[in-house]
């Protein structure tokens, strides 16, 4: 293989790769230099003189001419004058000898491990570009195309066709996709795998639906509204805490819109995950006021010993403030950071915690829970409260089901 042919090879694949003219020259030298020391054993008496644009290539080796009795006549950058003189008959002891290095003076099996060396260097530096390039971008938004849909992970490329993953973890339950849509995620982690980078996305981050906001929300890209805290539970229900910091801007108002207007096309990217967008406050007492709707507080009692806060909440809105499974009350304590007791206020006289019906789905069948509700009766307490008569005469429940029921939920309150 000529010169020419090997960097002319090597330049082709560079600029595909996207490598710069003097990173190019420096990869290429360095193979060069490795070349030579095989051969040589040594390369600080050799220059290379290279045009990676035109393909030409120089290797000069200069030694100093010693006399062939000397010592050190074996050293890599001395050459005996008996030599010298079979290049130029007027050398003498003491000058040094130029020589041109030919690339196929190496031979075949030294130029082809050069060759491929160059190619991997290029593909080294191709990966730590890309990790480089994205490592700065963690929690940044971004749109990818659906090239592999695998059990455990569907496999994006971005626009210059690198790789990014989206695992099961990081996909919203109800995500469904196809190959070759564009889709939405945020850079969730950027890591170096078995010497490879590793590009993790995600779509159940808080940070995913606050850039969403970001991106919909023109007074949040300006800076008047801010947004503090994001609790999610991906595709069910979030938590949005959201500051003015203009006393004319409603921060709720802003981030909904008209109608809904603002918010409806974050709910729809988020397969209609329900988002409660909250007025952020220092006042504690109304800030868990707030995480709560849609229920209404009747009084709040915070022990800042135990992070623990006690509602006392009107019978009927219990199971708002529970919320379905237990989320919206999960939620609004992740938000405050504290966890929330809830209590029954029935004129004044607080009851123990009520439970929703659909916590007991492990020990009652749902479909038996399901006729409960159907006849208004969300909680375990306002079940045991009708009686066993009234509960069969107004679901279609038989007698013996009802009982083995009560005594469930009777158990939970001993």
């Amino acid at each position: 293989m000529h010169s020419g042919d090997l960097i002319e090879s090597f330049a082709e694949f560079a600029r595909e790769k996207n490598i710069d003219r003097p990173t190019m020259i420096a990869i290429l030298e360095d193979v060069l230099r490795t070349m030579i020391r095989k051969a040589y054993g040594d390369d600080h008496n050799f220059d290379i003189i290279l045009n990676a644009e035109s393909g030409d290539l120089e290797m000069w080796r200069t030694r100093e001419i010693v006399d062939d009795n000397s010592e050190d006549i074996w050293d890599t950058d001395k050459i005996p004058l008996s030599e010298a003189k079979k290049i130029e008959k007027d050398f003498e002891i003491g000058e040094e000898v130029a020589e041109e290095v030919k690339i196929e003076d190496f031979g075949r099996r030294i130029v082809q491990t050069a060759r491929q060396t160059l190619i991997q260097k290029v593909k080294d530096l191709e990966k730590e570009m890309l990790f480089n390039q994205y490592k700065d971008q963690v929690g940044e938004l971004v749109t990818v195309e659906v090239y592999q849909i695998l059990s455990r992970e569907v496999i994006c490329i971005d626009e210059e066709g690198n790789e990014l993953s989206l695992p099961k973890i990081e996909q919203i339950p109800k995500d469904r996709f196809r190959k070759g849509v564009s889709i939405r995620a945020v850079i969730h982690k950027v890591e170096i795998n078995n010497g490879n980078p590793k590009l993790t996305l995600s779509r159940t981050s808080p940070v995913f639906l606050e850039r969403l906001f970001e991106l919909e929300i023109p007074e949040i890209q300006d800076g008047i509204i801010s947004i503090r805290k994001i609790v999610r539970e991906p595709g069910e229900r979030a938590k949005v805490a959201v500051e003015s910091f203009d006393d004319r801007i409603d921060p709720v108002g802003a981030c909904v819109g008209m109608k809904g207007s603002r918010i409806h096309s974050i709910v729809r990217e988020l397969e209609n995950e329900n988002i409660d967008v909250i007025q952020y406050t220092e006042n504690l007492n109304l800030l868990i006021s707030r995480s709560l709707s849609p229920a209404k507080i009747s009084n709040v009692r915070i022990d800042e010993n135990t992070d623990r806060v006690s509602v006392f909440l009107k019978p009927d809105q219990v199971s708002l403030a529970i919320g379905k499974g237990g989320l919206n009350i999960k939620l609004a304590s992740k938000l405050i950071g504290m966890e929330i007791d809830v209590f029954r206020d029935i004129e004044g006289i607080v009851e123990e915690e009520d439970v929703d019906l659909m916590e007991f789905t492990d020990e009652i069948e749902e479909w038996i829970l399901l006729e409960f509700r159907k006849i208004g009766l969300d909680t375990a307490k306002s079940v045991i409260n009708v009686g066993k008569a009234d509960l069969v005469r107004r679901t279609e429940l038989e007698e013996e089901t009802v009982d083995e029921v009560i005594e469930v939920l009777r158990k939970e309150f001993e």
